[in-house]
């Protein structure tokens, strides 16, 4: 006797069929057909993740490096609070600065500067003295010992005074000396008796610098060219009280 002959069922019935088992076991039998074997490497994108459902526990402890993460794609905000220490304090500051004027008054300051004395009159014109070596000097407190720290001063142009009256003040006269609103010579160092003499009183310490404006020819400045300046102090000011 012939038997019927059983017809193989098309594609789309096999397909009908998988849909059916699927939907009847559940999602948890589909997670279970499918494993990371069935995932194109670098297929998964951000629209592929339900937004606001990764949590740390996804992540592999010490699995991510920089070239996991796209550049500004996580931010401070993506973070909880405290969920990074903080890091190690930084160094000291390495410099302070003042700018000076001509008339010797600190306008502007990182801060912990004052001015002690400001081109002392201690001497009479003509006397071979300390007094008078301290008239064409600034005075400054640094607010610290300097004695491990580093002074320097350089003249700061000033092209809105006409200091020697010839209407030129963007620094293109000709002639030696023909500039003095862009030029001048500029010494400092910190006041230490025996080895730099400081004579205003209160002065004579390492906490003071003294500053030696003068014009290009040597001489001192008086009170129509005198200098603005800028002061820095190098190095560890962490003792600055």
């Amino acid at each position: 006797m012939r038997l019927p002959s059983v017809r193989r069922p098309s594609p789309s019935m096999a397909v009908s069929v998988m849909a059916l088992v699927v939907a009847s076991t559940g999602t948890s039998y589909a997670a279970g057909l499918i494993g990371s074997d069935d995932v194109r490497n670098n297929s998964i994108k951000s629209v592929d993740v339900k937004d606001n459902n990764l949590k740390g526990r996804d992540v592999k402890n010490g699995s991510i490096g920089s070239m996991d993460i796209r550049d500004e794609s996580l931010k401070a905000r993506d973070f909880a609070p405290g969920q990074f220490p903080a890091g190690a304090q930084g160094p000291a500051g390495v410099g302070r600065w003042a700018l000076v004027d001509a008339a010797g008054a600190i306008v502007a300051q990182s801060g912990g500067f004052s001015v002690t004395a400001a081109y002392p009159t201690l001497a009479p014109m003509g006397a071979d003295t300390a007094g008078l070596r301290a008239n064409g000097n600034v005075y400054i407190n640094a607010g610290e010992d300097l004695g491990d720290n580093g002074v320097l001063a350089v003249v700061a142009l000033q092209n809105t005074v006409d200091q020697n009256g010839d209407a030129v003040t963007n620094g293109r006269a000709s002639g030696a000396d023909a500039n003095p609103e862009f030029s001048g010579e500029i010494s400092a160092a910190v006041c230490q008796p025996g080895v730099v003499n400081c004579a205003p009183p209160g002065t004579s310490n390492s906490n003071h610098l003294v500053v030696s404006p003068r014009l290009s020819d040597g001489s001192v400045t008086t009170a129509d060219n005198r200098k603005r300046f800028y002061v820095v102090v190098t190095g560890d000011s962490s003792d600055r009280s």
